[in-house]
């Protein structure tokens, strides 16, 4: 009775173990400390792994365009999403928002540029200005988008510093490289660095979303569906609202 016991228990094991899936996700990377943070949540309810591709959204369009391996692509915007989907690249039916953002202006904690306004980011004291770059990386599309609807752009634009990523722009205010940086709220609190001493309000009109999908060349389609649903679930929405993400559906139209 032992032994036969023990043989079907390796035997299930084992087969719990070739139906674990393995899921490449490319993602924004403003997601990258919560998506690490849920990763050990989902491997507990489903018993699949996540392995992370984190960049800009732009970059990680060109890298799955160009043949990449992914499973799910989690976009800081709809517009990268859009390309994919142009491109007959996404599984169709799998598009979901997952949560949304608010864009604000940081400066340096301590004695930080005295910004209060965005009149304030063209007096002489701030000389640069850290932006991700409008044509990749999606915190500088919208920073454009608010910028120009303002009358801002031009008036900045020789201050403004593009960058590779909004993580890379937060590190530029940090450490002290730019006196002032566009970013996604949820990257300003992550840091003890910088601080917020303006936000883009929601009446602006800026729709600042994170839409997922499953790839059509995804290797394990229905443990990829299973993800996006999983983020969309309350386990991870929890997550994401302690980490400053808003619900899908606050963002503006």
């Amino acid at each position: 009775m032992n032994i036969l016991f023990l043989f079907f228990s390796i035997i299930l094991l084992l087969v719990g173990r070739s139906g674990a899936a393995e899921l490449t996700v490319c993602a924004a990377a403003s997601l990258s400390d919560v998506f690490k943070e849920i990763a050990p949540l989902y491997a507990k309810a489903t018993g699949d792994t996540l392995r992370f591709n984190f960049g800009s959204s732009g970059a990680l369009v060109r890298q799955i365009k160009e043949g990449a391996p992914a499973d799910v692509f989690v976009s800081a915007d709809e517009a990268r999403v859009d390309q994919l989907e142009t491109a007959g690249l996404l599984l169709p039916g799998t598009r979901r928002v997952l949560v949304a953002n608010a864009l604000v202006v940081v400066v340096a904690s301590d004695v930080g540029a005295p910004v209060k306004t965005l009149a304030d980011l063209g007096k002489t004291v701030v000389r640069r200005i850290a932006i991700g770059d409008p044509a990749t990386v999606p915190v500088g599309t919208y920073t454009k988008a608010y910028l120009q609807k303002t009358g801002d752009w031009k008036k900045l634009i020789d201050k403004l510093v593009p960058l590779d990523t909004v993580r890379s722009a937060l590190a530029a205010v940090e450490a002290g490289n730019a006196e002032a940086g566009f970013v996604y709220k949820t990257d300003a609190l992550i840091s003890k660095k910088v601080k917020i001493v303006l936000e883009v309000p929601q009446a602006e009109g800026l729709k600042i979303v994170y839409p997922a999908a499953v790839l059509k060349d995804a290797k394990q389609p229905e443990a990829a569906r299973g993800l996006v649903k999983f983020l969309s679930g309350p386990v991870a929405q929890k997550i994401f609202a302690q980490a400053g993400f808003l619900p899908p559906n606050s963002a503006c139209e």
